[in-house]
């Protein structure tokens, strides 16, 4: 009998507000005390405990193949190593990510006064 009635279109454009910000969202910015000295002050503590995140990485992970080289020949050392590969760097970066993510946060907080 008849034909179908196409389905209905709708487009979806996400809530407002969202996105990359607008020229009056960085006028806005601003002149709510958001100057360009703060910018760098936040960019540069953010770059400071990136390095610090870094270096805490780096000692004990670097470490790992003087340990194995300090473990005597044996199957008990293949043991050792493997756990030590398995198991030591993975709370060792947890710790740290934490760390940085909880000063990331509170330089972001400095700024914006949350």
């Amino acid at each position: 009998m008849g034909a179908e009635p196409a389905p209905r279109r709708e487009v979806v454009t996400g809530a407002p507000g969202t996105g990359r910000p607008t020229r009056t969202g960085i006028a806005h910015a601003r002149e709510s005390g958001h100057d360009d000295a703060a910018v760098r002050q936040l960019m540069r503590r953010q770059l400071r405990i990136g390095l610090a995140a870094c270096s805490l990485l780096a000692l004990p992970l670097g470490l790992l193949p003087v340990v194995f080289r300090l473990l005597p020949p044996g199957d008990t050392s293949q043991g050792a190593a493997w756990l030590l590969l398995g198991l030591a760097p993975y709370p060792v970066l947890l710790a740290t990510g934490a760390w940085y993510i909880r000063r990331a946060e509170r330089n972001e907080g400095d700024v914006t006064g949350r």
